[in-house]
């Protein structure tokens, strides 16, 4: 099964680094945010990926050109004909195709212009700016189970502020520092797709494709929602970097599923 990422977007909201290079490739621990998230589907036996590029989509193209010598120990020998003598590696077993999708299309154009490379096979989807530990393996099984067209993870994000428990006296008697929202579901990507989705979605660059194409889905009784109760983070701001970049370096990253012995950071 093909894992879609959509990684095409300008990033404005996170413009400090989006203006050098495209925010999927915005670094936690010196390795950018899209590579956390291929290793998360690696981690669970999804290794063929399809990247929907768009804003400065050669930046990506670049990453990946130059990712199987820049995780291997080599021998440059000028000596003889510049031959390049690879030692060891740390490569992962990554099938990569990057597609151009445009620069201004929206999520659904992007997905409907990768429609060739997924064929005809059930294929999965997400955003190329957030990590989570969600169960990759669990919710597939649970897509197949239930034979609809698309499920997608959903979670109960944290409240942006804090919430004092304040008595009738206005005494505080409780702090809670990021206590849930106000306890709806919302979409965190992670999508399962048959490939009749695609024809949901209208041939234009123009599609959005969390409105009209998923709108319709639901309203078919096609769409299903896998709960997630654990981590999810998107990187939208740079207090969202800086966030995740604090975790990493804790050694606690709880999207870090993988196990990282082979993996040079």
């Amino acid at each position: 099964m093909k894992v879609v990422i959509l990684a095409g977007g300008y990033g404005t909201r996170i413009s400090e680094e989006s203006h050098l290079r495209p925010k999927p490739m915005i670094e936690i621990g010196q390795k950018p945010i899209l590579w956390h998230i291929m290793k998360l589907y690696s981690h669970h036996g999804f290794n063929d990926f399809v990247i929907c590029l768009g804003y400065k989509g050669f930046y990506i193209k670049e990453y990946f050109a130059h990712y199987f010598l820049h995780e291997s120990d080599v021998t440059f020998d000028f000596t003889n004909e510049n031959q390049l003598v690879t030692h060891t590696h740390t490569a992962e077993p990554w099938k990569v195709t990057l597609v151009n999708t445009g620069v201004d299309t929206m999520t659904g154009g992007r997905v409907k212009r990768i429609q060739k490379y997924v064929g005809d096979e059930p294929f999965m989807l997400t955003y190329g700016d957030g990590v989570s530990d969600v169960n990759i393996s669990e919710l597939v099984s649970q897509h197949k189970l239930h034979g609809r067209l698309a499920s997608v993870t959903t979670v109960q994000p944290s409240g942006r502020f804090g919430a004092l428990d304040i008595a009738a006296n206005n005494e505080v008697r409780g702090f809670q520092e990021k206590p849930k929202g106000d306890g709806s579901w919302i979409n965190a990507g992670f999508f399962v797709l048959q490939p009749e989705v695609f024809d949901y979605i209208a041939d234009e660059d123009s599609t959005v494709f969390e409105k009209e194409p998923l709108e319709r889905l639901a309203s078919d009784g096609e769409l299903v929602g896998y709960k997630h109760e654990g981590f999810w983070q998107p990187m939208d701001t740079l207090r969202d970097r800086n966030y995740l970049e604090e975790l990493w370096k804790s050694g606690n990253a709880p999207w870090k599923t993988w196990n990282m012995e082979s993996v040079n950071i």
